[in-house]
């Protein structure tokens, strides 16, 4: 039997694996890179996330433009008409434009037939048996705008006066919830989605043989992070250019620093979230589980929302949301808005939200870990940390 030989070149490049000539080990960085851009490569050709995600902007620069041209019209129904006579055009004239659209009349008698006839909802006349001196004339019923302009107020003195507006910080705060909500729920799904898929289908089987399971984990945080990050910045965008359009202005340089605030916090709080969600999807085997094995999260998720809606006008509420890891995203945003967080408060915030980053990642690189590769039933989450 004749023995062949190999040379030193033959030896190197049998040990060489698969795939291009000299092809160097894919490194951990380049490796999760890869990763990152395969998850936003996917959802970027789907037409149900590109439709969705277009569906979501229109409605956001809507709703600025809508609610700026409401504020600036002056609430949601028609100015009141009304006809002033004499000295009752006086006191209405600073009112004109303000909810109030008054005609002037020569008389009460031509005040009235407007009355009659429908060009105004109602008239005020000189003299009256009240301090006002003045006498509304209506159909059936004065309107109720028109009688609370004519009334005489008691002076207020504010011991402790706030520049805020309740109603708006209450709107504010409903839309920083629902942003953090629906992108944090969106997009951590559609991670959980893509673990078992490649669990299912034993993809991941190939993957794993290219990179290791903990660079895996870390390019699907890092892609889905990417793509959740740049909805939140398009929707800031957008509604700043609502603002500016609709002259917002001033609402827009009061929330400066809580817009900026709110993307920071959001992107680390995603990169949580997201870890949470990638490490319990790996429990599973089948699409129908993940919604059982996720629920923890989406209650995390679904907990700020609700909270930051009720306790909007509570100090000492926001304050402890502050620092809570999953609520710190729009907690601190509605602080600084609101004005009642220091300078350094943010700041102590994201180191808060840093650390329980490094903590959940460490838990859950175990579990995605020691999940990963085991199909069938569902995996206990003890047998998974412990491994």
């Amino acid at each position: 039997m004749s023995t062949q030989t190999r040379s030193p070149q033959t030896r190197s490049a049998a040990a060489r694996p698969a795939g291009k000539p000299g092809a160097r080990p894919v490194t951990g960085p380049q490796g999760a890179w890869l990763v990152a851009e395969r998850e936003i490569t996917t959802r970027l050709r789907s037409k149900a996330f590109l439709v969705s995600t277009g569906i979501l902007l229109l409605l956001v620069l809507a709703s600025v433009l809508f609610s700026g041209f409401m504020a600036k019209s002056g609430g949601f129904g028609d100015a009141t008409r009304v006809a002033a006579v004499g000295s009752a055009q006086q006191v209405l004239a600073p009112l004109d434009g303000e909810g109030l659209e008054v005609t002037d009349a020569p008389d009460r008698a031509a005040a009235s037939q407007l009355v009659l006839d429908g060009e105004v909802d109602a008239a005020v006349v000189p003299g009256g048996d009240t301090p006002v001196d003045l006498t509304v004339i209506a159909n059936e019923e004065a309107p109720t705008s028109v009688v609370q302009a004519l009334s005489a107020a008691p002076t207020v003195e504010l011991l402790a006066p706030s520049d805020t507006n309740p109603m708006l910080a209450y709107f504010i705060a409903i839309g920083f919830g629902i942003v953090f909500m629906m992108s944090a729920v969106t997009f951590g799904s559609t991670i959980a989605q893509s673990v078992v898929e490649e669990k299912q289908t034993r993809i991941v089987e190939i993957l794993l043989a290219t990179v290791s399971a903990r660079t895996m984990l870390a390019g699907k945080i890092i892609g889905n992070s990417i793509l959740a990050l740049a909805q939140v910045v398009a929707i800031t965008a957008l509604a700043s250019v609502g603002m500016l359009a609709t002259g917002q202005d001033l609402l827009l340089g009061e929330l400066g620093s809580s817009l900026i605030w709110f993307g920071i916090l959001f992107a680390f709080g995603f990169v949580l979230l997201a870890g949470l969600y990638a490490a319990l999807a790996s429990l599973v085997s089948r699409q129908e589980d993940i919604g059982s094995v996720t629920s923890p999260v989406m209650m995390l998720v679904m907990l700020p929302y609700v909270a930051v809606i009720i306790f909007n006008d509570n100090p000492q509420a926001l304050a402890i949301m502050s620092y809570i890891p999953f609520s710190a995203p729009v907690g601190m945003p509605m602080r600084l808005y609101l004005g009642t967080a220091e300078w350094w408060e943010p700041i102590l915030s994201l180191g808060v939200l840093c650390v329980s980053i490094a903590i959940v990642l460490w838990i859950g690189a175990r579990i995605y870990s020691n999940s990963i590769l085991r199909t069938g039933v569902r995996v206990k989450l003890a047998d998974a940390i412990k491994g």
